[in-house]
């Protein structure tokens, strides 16, 4: 992540792929499937504390700025968005 680089208490993320298939095996299409809500995090601002490169955390709804860069998309999160950690 050498392009991209958060401020502050911002947190750039990868969202996780999004379900496409459901529990009882129904293949869903591409848009329809839910925007997920877990991402890990790529890269941290200089003044966040509770998370770090590497972790898998859930942000809430809506919480995130959608980018795409070199054909990927990443999300930018405050710090104060995040719900929890997934261990």
């Amino acid at each position: 992540m050498s392009k991209l680089h958060p401020l502050g208490e911002n947190v750039i993320a990868k969202p996780d792929e999004g379900q496409t298939k459901t529990s009882s095996g129904i293949f869903l299409p591409d848009n329809a499937a839910e925007k997920p809500k877990t991402v890990t995090v790529v890269a941290v601002g200089d003044k966040t504390k509770y998370v770090k490169v590497g972790d898998r955390i859930v942000v809430k709804s809506y919480a995130t700025t959608d980018i795409k860069i070199d054909k990927d998309e990443y999300v930018i999160v405050k710090e104060e968005d995040i719900l929890a950690k997934v261990k």
